[in-house]
C-alpha cells in the first residue's frame, strides 16, 4: 500500500483525542511511507494530519474544489495540490489516487465520502479496502447502524465484514495490506429463499 485517502472533520471537533488521532495516523503513514491522499483542507483534523504527515518527513497529496481553493481553506505547502472543477470531480481523482480509505471522525462530508467509497465497494466499482478509525467511540452509532442494517436484511453480513472499524491505527494498516475483497452479492434472492447467513 503507497498511498492512503483519508476523510478527516474541517473542524477539530470537541474531543482532543479526535485530533491526537489524526496526529498519530500522519505520523505513522510518514514512518511507513504511505502517501496521503486527502481533501487538501489547512483547516480542522484535515490541516492536522495533512500537517503531521509533513513533520514526519511523509508526502500528501491534497485535492481540492476550486470553490473551496477560491475561500483561502486550501493548504499551500504540501507535496502536492490538485484543484479540480467540483466534489465529484475531487471524489473521483482521490479514488484514483489512493489505495485504501479510512475515515476519521467528522461530519456530513466526511461521512458521505466513506460511505461512498463503501457503495462503490458493495458494488464492485471498486476493490479497495475501506475502514473506519472508530476515536473515542465517536463511529460506536454508525457501526451499531450498519448492524441494523444487517439483521434487517438491507445489507449482507459479507459486505458488512468488509468495512474494518475500530481504534488501533496497526491493526487498521496490517489489515488494509492484507484485503481481499468480500465475494458476497448486494442483492438478496428473495425467489429463491436463500436465507443471509
Amino acid at each position: 500500500m503507497k498511498s492512503l485517502c483519508v476523510y478527516c472533520g474541517s473542524n477539530s471537533g470537541a474531543n482532543p483525542a479526535y485530533a491526537e488521532a489524526a496526529i498519530a495516523l500522519g505520523t505513522r503513514m510518514a514512518r511507513d511511507g504511505i502517501r496521503l491522499v486527502y481533501g487538501g483542507g489547512n483547516i480542522g483534523l484535515m490541516g492536522t494530519l495533512a500537517d503531521a504527515v509533513l513533520a514526519a518527513g511523509g508526502q500528501v497529496t491534497g485535492v481540492i474544489p476550486k470553490q473551496l481553493m477560491d475561500m483561502e481553506v486550501a493548504h499551500l505547502e504540501l507535496t502536492e495540490l490538485e484543484v479540480v472543477a467540483s466534489m465529484h470531480e475531487r471524489k473521483s481523482r482521490m479514488f484514483d489516487l489512493a489505495d485504501a480509505f479510512v475515515a476519521l471522525p467528522g461530519g456530513f462530508g466526511t461521512l458521505e465520502e466513506i460511505v461512498e467509497m463503501l457503495t462503490w465497494r458493495q458494488l464492485g466499482i471498486g476493490t479497495k479496502p475501506c475502514a473506519i478509525l472508530d476515536v473515542a467511540g465517536y463511529y460506536r452509532p454508525l457501526i451499531a447502524m450498519m448492524d441494523r442494517m444487517v439483521q434487517e436484511r438491507f445489507l449482507h453480513p459479507g459486505q458488512r465484514d468488509d468495512l474494518w472499524a475500530g481504534d488501533d491505527i496497526g491493526a487498521m494498516l496490517d489489515w488494509m495490506r492484507s484485503y481481499e475483497p468480500a465475494v458476497a452479492s448486494k442483492w438478496l434472492d428473495e425467489k429463491r429463499g436463500r436465507e443471509l447467513r
